[in-house]
């Protein structure tokens, strides 16, 4: 990997856009992140990732020099195909991904950390779509997923006016789960994963699906599949795990299976 680092502890995937100098989202880093993703599925040592940039920022966006001489808007397109499908990848991804968001995540880069499953950032971090700025919009599913976390009249005038909100905002406004100041981010962000790779990976599995079945199917679907992973996941070695820790009133050690 050029353009990424990954460090692994206890779990934890720490993965770094490393692009300088602002961490912009050229093809080659979307390729690199669409194989990370690969490794860090298949790896059973992984059980959270946590995404952040290198430097001064999480990421100012797509790689503007990339737009410079494309012949056609077909190949635009095939260049949003290519970004929605990474992202659609991450946010249906089994396992938690953590984006943790200092600087600023424009454009592209904060429809990478909306495709995350959380968002922690710093209280003054910059975090917007600017796009129309230059005559473009958002090609990344940023016109899909700001609305589902801000509501559309918010997702609407952040687009329209390209201002960006500060991280204290995007928690309000339901953006962003939690803010911090800089020098404590990585470390609540690591705390928060730790939190979540001691938990069973099939349940978080499941919680993760479901969720996503939710967004996509109705109430009386999202509950029939509900039942289904309850019994599925009720019959697992974890399971049995959990429950015997509880009435033994000791902490359980699940092994995702």
């Amino acid at each position: 990997m050029k353009f990424i680092k990954l460090t692994k502890e206890k779990f934890i995937a720490d993965v770094i856009i490393n692009h300088e100098p602002a961490n912009a989202l050229s093809t080659h880093v979307l390729h690199e992140l669409s194989l990370l993703f690969d490794q860090l599925e298949a790896d059973q040592d992984v059980r959270v990732i946590i995404l952040r940039g290198e430097g001064r920022f999480f990421s100012a966006g797509a790689d503007i020099k990339e737009f410079i001489g494309v012949p056609s808007g077909k190949e635009f397109s095939v260049l949003s195909e290519v970004g929605q499908q990474l992202f659609e990848r991450i946010e249906t991804f089994t396992k938690p991904v953590i984006a943790a968001i200092h600087g600023a995540a424009l454009g592209g880069g904060l429809e990478l950390a909306m495709s995350c499953h959380l968002r922690l950032v710093t209280e003054d971090a910059k975090l917007g779509l600017p796009e129309l700025q230059l005559g473009i919009i958002p090609g990344f599913g940023g016109t899909q997923r700001l609305p589902k976390y801000v509501g559309t009249a918010r997702a609407l005038e952040m687009m329209l006016t390209s201002e960006p909100i500060l991280g204290d905002k995007a928690v309000q406004f339901g953006l962003a789960n939690h803010a911090y100041p800089e020098e404590t981010l990585v470390v609540e962000a690591k705390k928060l994963a730790a939190k979540f790779a001691v938990k069973s990976p099939l349940s978080v599995k499941a919680i993760i699906s479901l969720l996503n079945a939710g967004k996509k199917f109705s109430y009386q679907e999202g509950i029939k599949q509900e039942a289904a992973w309850f019994g599925e996941i009720f019959e697992s070695v974890d399971a049995k795990e959990g429950i015997s820790a509880f009435i033994e009133k000791r902490k359980p050690n699940f092994i995702g299976e």
